[in-house]
C-alpha cells in the first residue's frame, strides 16, 4: 500500500488524468493544481509514489511522462472494491480469477489429517477430495484477496496430536462454475505467498473441470 493516504489521492489524480491507461504528460506545478498543493508538494508525491512502485516517470524538458504501475493497479482496485463493500455491504461477491499451477503436496496434507478432515466435514458440509486445487492469482486478482477479511469465514482450529503441534486456518466457501462448490483454504502458517490460493472441494477439480496446468479459472466467493 502506498504510504499515506495523500500518495493514493495522487495516485487516483493521476488515474482520472489517463494513467492508469496510457501515458500522463504533467509538470509538477501542473499537478500541483490538479491536487490544491504547492509545486515542491506535488513534486514529493510524485516521487513518494514512484519510490512506491506505483509509478514511472521519466523527466523530459517539456514535463513529466509518468505511467501507473500494475502495482498501483492494484492499490486503486483495492480502494475500488473496498468502497464497493462499503456501500453494498455483505452482497457483493469477490471474483478471484488465475491460472492453475502444481502445488507443494501441502493441500493432501492438510485434507487427510484426521484433526482437519473432521473439521472440514463438520464445518463445511463436505467430505474433501484428498488433495486441493492451486491457483496462482491474475496480478487484478491479488489486491481483491484483502477483501476476504470483511467475509464471514469458518476457522479452522489448531490442535495438538502425538506431541505434535497443527497450526489452524481461516476457509471461504465458493463456487467454480457448473455448480461445483468448494472453499478457499487459508492456512495460518503456510510457504505459499499472497498471490497463490488453494481450493478445496469434495472433487478432484482437475479432473472435474477438465483443468490442466495453465488453466484459467474464476473463483466466486459469495
Amino acid at each position: 500500500m502506498a504510504s499515506t493516504m495523500e500518495d493514493i489521492s495522487a495516485l487516483k489524480k493521476l488515474a482520472l488524468m489517463g494513467g492508469l491507461d496510457g501515458i500522463t504528460r504533467i509538470s509538477s506545478s501542473e499537478f500541483a493544481n490538479h491536487i490544491f498543493s504547492s509545486t515542491q508538494t506535488a513534486s514529493r508525491r510524485l516521487q513518494s509514489l514512484e519510490q512506491a512502485g506505483y509509478i514511472t516517470r521519466e523527466v523530459r524538458p517539456a514535463g513529466q511522462h509518468i505511467k501507473i504501475t500494475s502495482a498501483g493497479r492494484q492499490v486503486l482496485e483495492a480502494e475500488y472494491l473496498e468502497y464497493r463493500q462499503i456501500f453494498t455491504p455483505g452482497s457483493t461477491p469477490i471474483e478471484l480469477t488465475g491460472h492453475v499451477i502444481t502445488g507443494l503436496g501441502e493441500g493432501q496434507y492438510y485434507t487427510t489429517i484426521k484433526g482437519y478432515h473432521d473439521q472440514f466435514v463438520n464445518l463445511l458440509g463436505f467430505e474433501p477430495y484428498p488433495g486441493t486445487l492451486n491457483i496462482k492469482l491474475e496480478q487484478e486478482s491479488i489486491g481483491c484477496r484483502t477483501l476476504l477479511n470483511m467475509k464471514d469465514k469458518v476457522t479452522i482450529e489448531g490442535f495438538t496430536s502425538k506431541n505434535r503441534t497443527f497450526g489452524g486456518g481461516r476457509c471461504f466457501p465458493v463456487s467454480l462454475g457448473n455448480g461445483t462448490r468448494g472453499a478457499i483454504m487459508i492456512p495460518d502458517r503456510t510457504h505459499y505467498p499472497d498471490d497463490i490460493i488453494e481450493i478445496i472441494s469434495t472433487e478432484n477439480l482437475r479432473e472435474h473441470l477438465g483443468l490442466k496446468d495453465g488453466s484459467k479459472i474464476t473463483v466466486i466467493v459469495e
